[in-house]
């Protein structure tokens, strides 16, 4: 009977080609996460560089209702000692199945009148509660599809859900570069064009800010 033979030390080879295969597989991970945010983020890039170029023309709808006496009751019952405070839920829940709208924000409370901002991607939207009469109008105005994707691009009124998806499209795009750029270097050998391609990458945007952006 033999003593079974140690394992081999792995040699640099083995170990270059494990991190190569690790590499490869974080660049095409991240790559597929990340795809169509850079799709979206590209289109809305140039959308939002031609900005004055595309025409919007808004949409504005406006509806008017009454609100039950025993919800304005529990209303005027809820003022805040401060000017700015959310809905009574009750309240809330009524206004958001009256008006297209979402009632969850803070409101603007005076001593005749809620006002609620309603802001949202691509357009804007408000509903005012008279507290002496119950009458209730809103105004909601839409600026379009392009204005919609523009305002996602920025994470203009489009709430912590998109700006969590903003921070994780964010980090995938980083390990995509970073990947990128190690997959780069280890095939640099064979491909002479990979740095001078890179430097001109970062060459052109910075003599671009050095020479027009003042």
């Amino acid at each position: 009977m033999h003593a079974p033979t140690p394992p081999r030390p792995a040699t640099k080879k083995s170990r270059k080609a494990f991190w190569l295969k690790q590499l490869h597989m974080w660049h095409w991970m991240s790559s597929a996460i990340s795809l169509i945010g850079l799709l979206l983020f590209a289109v809305t890039g140039f959308t939002l560089n031609h900005a004055a170029d595309i025409e919007a023309a808004p949409v504005v709808t406006e509806k008017a209702a009454q609100m039950p006496p025993a919800l304005l009751a529990r209303l005027k019952s809820a003022t805040p000692a401060a000017e700015k405070a959310p809905l009574p839920a009750d309240v809330a829940e009524w206004v958001e199945d009256s008006f297209p709208v979402k009632a969850s924000g803070e409101a603007e409370w005076s001593a005749d009148e809620v006002y609620l901002p309603a802001p949202r991607p691509g357009g804007d939207a408000w509903v005012a509660i008279d507290l002496v009469t119950g009458a209730v109008s809103s105004e909601v105005t839409s600026r379009g599809w392009v204005s919609y994707l523009n305002d996602l691009h920025k994470g203009r009124n489009s709430g912590g859900e998109w700006s969590l998806f903003i921070d994780v499209f964010a980090f995938a795009c980083l390990i995509f570069a970073i990947t990128g750029l190690v997959l780069l270097w280890l095939h640099s050998a064979k491909r002479m064009s990979t740095w001078p391609l890179v430097g001109m990458g970062l060459a052109l945007p910075a003599a671009i800010a050095i020479i027009f952006i003042h």
